[in-house]
């Protein structure tokens, strides 16, 4: 049956209209893109920040002086912590560069090898078929390769940290503007909406206070192993190491993995096995552990599924998958819940 000209008419206009509006949207997200890290770090400080901010709004009374002032007192509690762990760090590749050169030294390893007996063979074939002068170079070669990187990626972490600071300010000033121009644009009822948002909060700040949990239980107990063993400051370096674990990617290990290579290098070698078996099995792996399940069960996820979420959404995404990817399963979730509900509603009627 042939559609009247004016419905035929109707029908191509709205096919042009949705092929327009897919373009416009693949486009907006490859615009959009290069912006994710930041516009996610924004989110999530803006969420911790609102009590804040409100509590600052209703004395100050200028939206724009409350978001200034919360800006600048979270803008001081990254800078700080950050500038600690800096510090740390710069005394730790300090020491680990003696450490290199003492372990370079082949009488270093004939005197390990009188006090181990049993590492003799191993290390007299060390000795036999590894020149130390080429193994310098080597090292040396792949620590300028880390360090060109270390320094791009410090650029790009700054770079980063200036725009989260920069869209910061405007989610804290106009948060409602933002909230009603989504929920404007999404096809939800006032109540579908608000129960999403609400979802997408919870899950972030699961994701955030589980994140600092874990890290402060993985600070803790390598802290206590560097007690156990006598190591200097335990209480300094595990505070260091529970920073440390907060950051994807890095973790306690670029603590606790040059000193028990100084361990091993000064001759305490059980100690060194202790150290290495202790940061691998316990604290290394805690995480994986500990964090689905306090994640999932505030936001009421079997501990696999939240495990799957955090560790897909790391592969995929890169370090702020953290939280993007519990948001894009919770966020479908709830998704999938406002469907079902409306489709039995429609059956119902």
């Amino acid at each position: 049956m042939d559609r009247p000209p004016q419905q035929s008419a109707e029908y191509r206009t709205r096919g042009l209209l949705a092929a327009l509006l897919l373009v416009g949207l693949i486009a907006c997200a490859l615009i959009v893109r290069p912006f994710v890290p930041a516009l996610v770090w924004a989110l999530v400080l803006a969420l911790i920040a609102a009590p804040l901010e409100q509590w600052l709004r209703a004395r100050l009374r200028r939206a724009w002086a409350s978001a200034t002032v919360t800006l600048a007192l979270v803008t001081l509690a990254l800078i700080g912590p950050a500038l600690f762990i800096a510090n740390a760090l710069v005394a730790e590749l300090a020491g680990g560069a003696q450490v290199a050169g003492q372990m370079l030294s082949t009488s270093r390893w004939d005197e390990i090898a009188r006090q181990h007996t049993w590492l003799a063979p191993a290390i007299d074939w060390a000795n036999a078929n590894l020149e130390p002068g080429l193994l310098f170079q080597t090292v040396s070669g792949r620590l300028a390769g880390w360090g060109e990187s270390l320094i791009q990626g410090s650029l790009t972490s700054i770079a980063t940290l200036l725009l989260t600071l920069y869209f910061l300010f405007y989610l804290l000033r106009d948060g409602e503007w933002f909230r009603a121009a989504i929920a404007d644009a999404m096809p939800l009822s006032s109540g579908e909406f608000a129960r999403l948002a609400e979802s997408v909060r919870d899950t972030i700040l699961a994701s955030f206070y589980g994140t600092i949990a874990v890290a402060a239980l993985q600070g803790l107990l390598a802290g206590l192993m560097f007690w156990w063993l006598d190591l200097p400051s335990p209480a300094f370096w595990g505070i260091v190491m529970g920073a440390l674990a907060i950051v994807p990617f890095l973790g306690a290990f670029v603590i606790w993995a040059p000193v028990a290579i100084a361990l091993a290098v000064s001759g305490e070698v059980g100690s060194a096995l202790i150290l290495t078996a202790w940061g691998l099995l316990v604290v290394g792996l805690i995480d994986n552990v500990i964090y689905p399940i306090l994640v999932g069960k505030r936001l009421s996820l079997h501990s696999l599924v939240s495990f799957i979420a955090i560790l897909g959404g790391l592969a995929l995404f890169g370090a702020h998958g953290i939280v993007l990817g519990p948001i894009c399963l919770a966020s479908t979730a709830m998704l999938h819940r406002i469907w079902r509900e409306r489709r039995a509603q429609l059956a119902a009627s």
